[in-house]
């Protein structure tokens, strides 16, 4: 008889085969006979007699004894020392003495008159139904690999046929395509260049964490200089019987991201209404509830003429002029003439209009460009979108390359350098002697702005998080150098849905580690480590993406001084149109 299948596993099932004549005659015994009547049973003796038994079980015992002698000398049985050093037997490396007391015993806002957790605030906006884009976001059935469009009809295309602009190098995730609207993630293991894990490294503890994150999910904003599906709205409602059921801006929860912090940093403790609303979600997450008390929560004004270090451009006047900051609008026109030119056909001769009459509208790329976004929004939103369906794989994988953009900003580096400069405060307990950047120096007292502690959460929007990266001169996200706007490039470094989705987060690790007397740092991105040596005094380091403390803030500093506010924010200079001029490291033209 041949082979027999695993009938759960089903036919691919691999296992080894077996033949009914070698079955042992125990097994042979249960099975029926082919005439129907019980086959005759064998009567078997044992092999072993009980003396057997004993004596193997007594060699066992002797065995284990002499095993455990040999691992603790120091003896097996008798009673433990007197007094309170009581030996544990077990390896020196499990357990550990330290305990951390939740929530903590002492509250650690010491100033509550400066730190309120509940200030009033002009405009409340609703709260999202669904804030965290995880299980309860639902996917469309179906989003095919590629379409196009045949005398009005969709076709999928072979998947063997050559594809003009792009060629997937992951996975597809349509949660992750979305680029800087994505859901929180964690990045790939070695998505950045480095192996290691946001875990320490081995032989290292964390001394100390600084924390900058984006805010959670949100509604649209209300402008956009390209998109927008605010804008998007008015053209719909005037072409079907569509309604917009999306506010303006809104708030959401990025509780899970406190907890995450609270599980790995816990033991480190001894505005915008969205903005107000994450840090307080983040604070239920991290410290439970109530948290009144137990932190310190500073905030700060975004609004224009006020110095914001997470929100620079209230300051930097050149960030404003569309000329200048809107470096990537060209690339983003052409880029979505490419790769949405089979879908603005496709979506324009499907039309139906109010009167029923198909195809009476011509969609423009930008206007198929804001139904992506809807798909985005409105899942986050709502949990599910109709929008999302009407694209291609290679579609989405467009839409998230089209948002690829930070170290190509001539204000990008201007924008991150007031972060950077109280990060280097903070990590060498040195106030900012000269306030020349986006720095507020009102804010920089010994009670608003402390430079002795071992924990700071400091909340954000994704583009400074992304001018903080370029100011960092973390320039191996870079490594593809200027993204061209035709095609994607295989392998690039620079994701946006990896950098900058909703509740993004880096992590500068502080550790101690027992193979140098020399502090480290590390920077993980959404649980990625980022290499540190495009950093001109840090080495290389692939497998941990460590840098010595002293060298890390030699080069901050260094970039700090090589900073010109005034000319980068105040400066008459123009960005020469076309690919004349590009930047790979944030910078305005020089003069």
């Amino acid at each position: 008889m041949g082979s027999k299948q695993d009938v759960e596993s089903g036919s691919n099932a691999k296992y080894g085969a077996y033949d009914d004549a070698l079955l042992e005659p125990e097994r042979e015994s249960l099975l029926p006979s082919g005439s129907g009547s019980p086959a005759p049973t064998t009567a078997s003796t044992p092999r072993y007699s009980l003396v057997h038994l004993v004596c193997a079980f007594v060699g066992g015992v002797a065995l284990c004894i002499g095993a455990r002698f040999l691992f603790d000398v120091s003896g097996i049985t008798g009673p433990p020392p007197r007094g309170d050093d009581v030996r544990v037997q077990a390896p020196p490396y499990v357990g550990s003495t330290e305990v951390h007391q939740f929530p903590p015993a002492s509250p650690t806002n010491a100033f509550p008159d400066l730190f309120p957790t509940n200030p009033p605030l002009s405009q409340p906006q609703p709260a999202l139904p669904l804030q965290t884009g995880a299980a309860q976001l639902v996917a469309p059935p179906k989003i095919h690999k590629h379409l196009h469009s045949t005398h009005g009809d969709d076709m999928e295309e072979e998947e063997t046929e050559s594809r003009k602009h792009y060629k997937a190098d992951r996975p597809f995730n349509l949660f992750r395509s979305w680029g800087n609207l994505s859901p929180w993630y964690s990045v790939p293991r070695g998505a950045f260049g480095v192996d290691g894990t946001a875990e320490p490294p081995p032989g290292c503890v964390v001394t100390g964490l600084h924390l900058l994150h984006r805010h959670g999910a949100r509604y649209p904003t209300a402008w956009a200089n390209y998109g927008g599906p605010a804008k998007f709205a008015t053209r719909l409602h005037q072409s079907a019987s569509q309604t917009y059921k999306l506010g303006e801006e809104g708030m959401s929860s990025i509780n899970d991201l406190g907890v995450s912090m609270r599980l790995k940093y816990g033991f480190l403790l001894k505005s915008q209404d969205r903005m107000l609303a994450s840090a307080l979600n983040f604070a239920i997450g991290f410290f439970g509830y109530p948290f009144e008390g137990q932190y310190q929560q500073l905030i700060t004004i975004e609004a224009n003429g006020f110095n914001n270090t997470f929100a620079p451009y209230k300051t930097c006047p050149n960030a404003n002029t569309a000329s200048k900051a809107n470096r990537s609008l060209p690339y983003v026109r052409e880029w979505v003439s490419h790769y949405l030119a089979e879908a603005r056909k496709r979506l324009s001769s499907a039309m139906i209009g109010k009167d029923g009459v198909q195809g009476e509208f011509e969609w423009t790329g930008e206007e198929v460009y804001e139904m992506m976004q809807m798909c985005a929004y409105e899942t986050v939103a709502l949990g599910y979108s109709k929008f999302c369906d009407l694209f291609t794989e290679e579609e989405w994988e467009g839409f998230n390359y089209a948002y690829d953009s930070a170290f190509g900003s001539p204000v990008a580096r201007v924008q991150g350098v007031g972060y950077v400069q109280e990060l280097v405060a903070r990590l060498t307990q040195t106030p900012i002697a000269t306030h020349n950047t986006s720095t507020n120096a009102t804010l920089h007292t010994p009670e608003t702005f402390p430079l002795d502690h071992a924990l700071y959460v400091d909340a954000t929007h994704e583009v400074v998080v992304l001018n903080v990266i370029t100011a960092l001169n973390l320039s191996t996200l870079a490594a593809n150098g200027p993204l061209p706007a035709d095609h994607i490039p295989p392998n690039r470094s620079f994701r946006s849905a990896d950098l900058a989705p909703f509740a993004t987060n880096m992590q500068f690790q502080l550790l101690s580690c027992a193979s140098t007397p020399t502090p480290q740092i590390r920077v993980i991105i959404n649980d990625g480590v980022a290499p540190l040596h495009g950093i001109r005094t840090c080495p290389y380091d692939d497998k941990y993406g460590m840098c010595p403390l002293p060298a890390f803030i030699e080069a901050q500093q260094e970039t700090i001084r090589g900073t010109d506010w005034t000319w980068a924010c105040h400066g008459d200079w123009q960005v020469p149109p076309g690919s004349e001029w590009n930047s790979t490291t944030g910078d305005a033209p020089p003069a």
